[in-house]
């Protein structure tokens, strides 16, 4: 895993909303906490908004809109989001907008990854999309919080 201090290293302090960019996401995504709520844009880190982008591309090519939908990968869990890990003290990778949560509902923070919904065969090429692109999930590096992908590689 890259370390707090690699991080600041490659992407600055977090929180810093100069390092910041909203982006625009190739098909439409639910907000997990309103579903009602349709976003067609995310912010994220500048660095990562092409990587994102593309992640994102490679997704909607792989699936088509529909199977995205039935799949529910379109449910986003947030990109950015200034805070502490939830019961830490180290820095959320979502406070550099590096890090994405996806259907947070059926691939929660404690929910053991044999049991969450990425954990299904259906969901492997979205994953696989995700390291191809320099991100790992958290429900298989750790074994729970599959919603979790964040960028592992060093950028030069």
């Amino acid at each position: 895993m890259i370390t707090t201090s690699e991080i600041i290293k490659i992407f600055g302090k977090p929180g810093d909303d100069r390092n910041l960019v909203t982006v625009p996401m190739p098909y439409p995504r639910k907000i997990a906490w309103d579903t009602k709520v349709i976003t067609n844009r995310m912010q994220c880190h500048k660095l990562l908004a092409p990587i994102f982008q593309k992640i994102h591309a490679e997704i909607l090519s792989h699936y088509g809109i529909a199977v995205i939908q039935r799949l529910e990968i379109d449910v986003f869990g947030g990109c950015y989001m200034f805070r502490k890990m939830r019961n830490g003290n180290d820095w959320s990778r979502h406070s550099w907008g590096i890090a994405e949560d996806l259907s947070p509902t059926k691939n929660g923070l404690k929910t053991p990854f044999n049991k969450s919904q990425f954990s299904k065969p259906e969901y492997k090429a979205m994953i696989d999309i995700y390291y191809r692109n320099g991100f790992i999930n958290l429900g298989i590096e750790k074994g729970k919080d599959a919603m979790h992908f964040e960028f592992l590689k060093f950028i030069k």
